[in-house]
C-alpha cells in the first residue's frame, strides 16, 4: 500500500494498483455491502435460493458472492483475504491471461452454487469463493512462509486450514469454507494437474478449462493478439 507524501496511506493509489478483474469483484463486493449497510439494498434479494433462480430471479446466481455481511470483523477479513490473493493470482499465474482468471471465477461459482444446496442454512456464498482463491494461491506460493498472530508459523499451502481452524475456534461455521477449499482443490488439479498426466499419457485432450473465444474477446485478449498479427504481418 502506498504511503503519501504526508505519511499518509494513498487509498486512490493503492486502489487503483489492483489489477483489473480483482479491482471490479472488490468494488461491486465493497459497494453492495455499503448500499445493504445504509438500506438501499435488502439482503433478502440477494441470497442464494434454487426456486426463486428458476422462477426467473437470475442475479441470485452472482448476488450472493457480493454481500459478505453488515461491516464487522468478519466483513474486514473476508476483503483483506479477497484483495490480497485474487490480485495476487492475477498479477502471478494469470498475468496477460484475464479471461482465464474470469474463468476460473466462473468455475468457481458454478461448482459452489452446485453444493450449496446441499447446505441448508448457507444463504451467502462470498466466503466459500474467498477460501478457493485462497487453496488456489496456496497450492501454487507452497515455498512462501507465513505467520498467524506471530506465533504459528507454517507455509502458505496450510492457510486455508489455519483459517478455517481459527474460524471453528471462534465459532464462525464452517461449512462453506470447507466447500471452497473442495472446490479450490478441484480446479487445482484441472487446472495444472491434469494436463501434465494428459501430456504424460498422450491424451488427446490436454487442456479441460479453456476460455470461450467470446469470453477472450471481452477481456481484450482477441484484439490485442489481432494487432500482435498485423503488426507481425507489417
Amino acid at each position: 500500500m502506498d504511503v503519501g507524501a504526508n505519511g499518509g496511506i494513498d487509498l486512490l493509489s493503492w486502489y487503483m494498483d489492483i489489477p483489473p478483474v480483482s479491482r471490479i469483484y472488490f468494488t461491486t463486493a465493497f459497494l453492495t455491502t455499503t448500499c445493504c449497510a445504509i438500506e438501499i439494498i435488502n439482503p433478502y434479494y440477494l441470497y442464494y435460493n434454487t426456486e426463486l433462480i428458476f422462477e426467473g430471479q437470475i442475479w441470485r446466481l452472482i448476488s450472493p458472492f457480493l454481500f459478505f455481511g453488515l461491516f464487522s470483523i468478519d466483513f474486514v477479513f473476508n476483503m483483506y483475504f479477497l484483495v490480497r490473493h485474487c490480485r495476487q493470482l492475477e498479477e502471478g499465474d494469470f498475468r496477460g491471461k484475464p479471461s482465464q482468471f474470469v474463468l476460473m471465477i466462473m468455475f468457481g461459482i458454478a461448482m459452489i452454487c452446485t453444493l450449496a444446496p446441499y447446505l441448508q442454512s448457507h444463504n451467502f456464498l462470498g466466503s466459500a469463493l474467498t477460501f478457493m482463491m485462497t487453496y488456489v494461491w496456496g497450492r501454487r506460493n507452497e515455498d512462501v512462509r507465513m505467520s498467524m498472530f506471530g506465533i504459528i508459523s507454517f507455509t502458505a499451502p496450510y492457510l486455508p486450514w489455519v483459517m478455517l481452524g481459527f474460524g471453528f475456534l471462534v465459532g464462525n461455521p464452517i461449512g462453506m469454507s470447507i466447500v471452497g477449499i473442495l472446490v479450490g482443490h478441484t480446479y487445482f488439479f484441472l487446472e495444472y494437474v491434469y494436463p501434465v498426466v494428459a501430456e504424460l499419457r498422450g491424451w488427446r485432450i490436454k487442456k479441460l478449462l479453456v476460455p470461450p473465444r467470446i469470453l477472450r474477446y471481452i477481456c481484450g485478449e482477441e484484439v490485442v493478439e489481432d494487432i500482435r498479427l498485423r503488426v507481425h504481418q507489417d
